[in-house]
């Protein structure tokens, strides 16, 4: 049986979240796309609000959207 694909804007949001909350710069973003950027960014904005709130390793995984 074929897997779906993952959605784009998902996958985007994910990984921009994994570089907010381990301190990479915004500056990181890989896409150049309008759409997929801003997803990246909502989630590294988020990511680095969780980092600042001290939500990484054990104390942060309710919070990882790789679980949801």
């Amino acid at each position: 049986m074929k897997r779906q694909k993952r959605d784009r804007y998902q996958r985007a949001y994910v990984h921009g979240y994994k570089a907010g909350i381990s301190g990479r710069s915004r500056d990181d973003c890989p896409s150049q796309d309008v759409n997929i950027r801003e997803y990246w960014m909502s989630g590294w904005r988020e990511g680095r609000g969780d980092q600042w709130a001290g939500m990484t390793g054990v104390s942060g995984i309710h919070k990882n959207p790789m679980v949801l």
